[in-house]
């Protein structure tokens, strides 16, 4: 099986491509000729997260570069993550030493040997370790995941220097990017790369060991749901082995449209990693597409948030019906999947009596029957913990199977066919437990540019440069101008230029197809109108932001307000002249029930 070295492009391991590529055909006559009919082989039959302008924005990790066409499922190794990797250990990262495969104590008996003949190379570990004292995190894993982050957007040794600008890293990466150029003195003192050539055998029989288990892994989950294995068209599945790391870490992330995770081998039994999580994120990278190319349409599934308040989940997954919506997919999946510690009655390879086939029936009906109660058990403990539509989602995916279809084809109808008012009573009568699971799957926030850190700036206080960047966007032929117009409308408010406002908002509404930002420009622009005061032009913005049917609470009740009664600026009487000292203020912050504004458009 090919290594990947230092001056080689960073691509999947061929066998394990080759393997996947192989099994292509048997996966296709698997998932049935509808399937075939509805898709190829290709990713293109997955519906992308982003399209494919957003694609060629968004930066990527360095660690795999694939070409169209190629393999979109791939395991690999990274010198840089290494070099991370045995950073944290030579400053005192011990963490599962014991159950680790015997490569990694190995590799720190080298370093401590080279350490131990120069005192350059112990000065520069010092220096090393004292960086990584000084920005230890208080969470184990967040203080492990801000070095993968980062070792992710490396160049390979020497350079181990970032492979995009610093701003496009990782939040968490830009904590830790200044510790890359002591990384590379420790490197060059230790002879870093020497070490990680002599143990690439070690390496290599690793690998070698969880690709059997992945690409079963992989095909199975397919065959099941009845997809066809894709090809690289933008989004890819990595799963990174680093035996110098915790087994019992597992760090899985999403950066945009790449999956990654990053596992460590055991040493007892040799290379043995938590398929399971690594399963839970191939299913994120499978799952996600469908249910986010729908997740405009999920408006009507938002009473069910209410019934999740009170349950053991973390922020997102109440605040968010298709976070919580694709994890409770995801876990229905994994329940009817489950390994559920039962043997399986054997076939009778010859049957000579009819009672030899009648008996095997009975055992199969009771192996049914005692499987579905541990498969209901596990059903019954995600609904307790909060995941409150598994068990609708089970039963779904029950009658997929039985009906032959593919979750592709059937995803539409689990969806739009959900009885909300039903799954929100049920959800109701859930008495949930103290505490919960946490997905250990995280999304890595993107950096903000453009127009959302413009919002940001705003929020925060900064007008001067949330108008900067307002204004660039409307310099920029390819800028986001509808938003820069309704960000500097809302600038010029604040800064009592009521004129500019209104020709901003106006210029929103020339240029946005947002129905949120369309109902609050007209309402903005009736507040405006009932200051001057011009209640006739008021009245015609309120009717319009009705009119645009954003369907959010807060841009009804704000525009049926506004019909009811004319807007009086903070400080000022309806009908009188403004004075002079007095704020023009048509956002109503100031007000005793003022509303919220608008979120910025998606």
């Amino acid at each position: 099986m090919p290594f990947l070295t230092k001056s080689s492009q960073p691509q999947c391991l061929r066998a394990f491509c080759l393997r996947i590529g192989a099994v292509l055909l048997i996966v296709s006559f698997a998932v049935g000729a509808r399937a075939q009919t509805d898709s190829s082989l290709s990713s293109s039959s997955v519906p992308s997260v982003t399209d494919s302008k957003e694609l060629t924005k968004t930066p990527h990790p360095r660690v795999t570069q694939p070409e169209a066409g190629g393999s979109a499922i791939t395991l690999e190794t990274s010198e840089s993550l290494f070099d991370l990797a045995v950073a944290l250990n030579v400053c005192g990262y011990d963490a599962d030493l014991a159950a680790s495969a015997p490569v990694r104590l190995k590799i720190r008996e080298e370093i401590n040997m080279a350490l131990a003949g120069s005192a350059e190379a112990r000065d520069s570990r010092d220096a090393l370790c004292g960086y990584v004292r000084l920005h230890t995190l208080a969470d184990s894993g967040l203080n492990l995941a801000q070095y993968i982050s980062l070792s992710l957007y490396l160049n390979p040794p020497p350079e181990l220097t970032p492979s995009v600008a610093e701003t496009d890293l990782p939040p968490d990466a830009t904590q830790i990017v200044n510790i890359l150029p002591l990384l590379r003195t420790f490197s060059e003192d230790v002879h870093l790369h020497a070490i990680w050539v002599e143990h690439r055998p070690d390496y290599e029989d690793l690998t070698s060991r969880i690709h059997d288990p992945l690409t079963k892994m992989i095909l199975n989950t397919n065959i099941y749901l009845r997809l066809p294995v894709s090809s690289y068209d933008g989004r890819r599945f990595l799963v990174l082995l680093e035996p110098m790391l915790a087994p019992s870490a597992t760090n899985a992330r999403i950066y945009a449209t790449d999956y990654i995770v990053v596992a460590s081998p055991a040493g007892e039994p040799v290379g043995a990693v938590h398929m399971d999580q690594i399963r839970h994120t191939y299913l994120h990278y499978l799952v996600e597409p469908f249910v986010y190319s729908r997740a405009s349409a999920m408006e009507r599934l938002q009473p069910l948030m209410k019934a999740v308040q009170d349950a053991p989940l973390d922020f997102t997954y109440k605040s968010d019906i298709v976070a919580l919506i694709t994890e409770c997919l995801i876990k229905a999946i994994e329940a009817q999947t489950m390994d559920v510690g039962l043997t399986k009655p054997k076939h009778p390879d010859a049957v000579k009596q009819r009672a030899d086939i009648e008996r095997y029936n009975a055992d199969m009906a009771e192996y049914d029957r005692q499987a579905e109660l541990v498969r209901r058990k596990a059903v019954d403990l995600d609904v307790r913990q909060g995941w409150v539509l598994v068990d609708y989602f089970y039963g779904k995916l029950g009658q997929m199977e039985k009906e032959s279809i593919s979750l592709k084809e059937d995803i539409g109808e689990m969806v739009y066919g959900m009885d909300v008012d039903r799954e929100r009573h049920s959800a109701q009568q859930v008495v949930f437990l103290p505490e919960g699971t946490h997905d250990f799957v995280h999304r890595a926030p993107r950096q903000l540019s453009g127009m959302d850190l413009a919002e940001k700036k705003l929020i925060g206080g900064d007008v001067e440069g949330a108008g900067e960047l307002a204004k660039a966007t409307l310099a920029s032929p390819d800028g986001d101008h509808a938003r820069a117009y309704y960000m500097q409308a809302r600038i010029d408010l604040m800064q009592r230029q009521p004129a500019a406002a209104i020709d901003n908002f106006e210029q929103t509404l020339k240029t946005s197809k947002d129905p949120r930002t369309l109902a609050w420009s007209h309402i903005y622009l009736g507040r405006l109108y009932d200051v001057v005061p011009d209640r006739q032009k008021a009245v015609a913005e309120y009717r319009a932001a009705l009119t645009v049917r954003d369907g959010q609470p807060d841009t009804k009740a704000a525009a049926e307000k506004g019909l009811k009664e004319p807007f009086a600026a903070p400080g000022m009487q309806q009908a009188a002249e403004p004075d002079d000292d007095a704020p023009i203020d048509p956002s109503g912050k100031a007000e005793k029930d003022s509303y919220r504004p608008p979120a910025p458009p998606k």
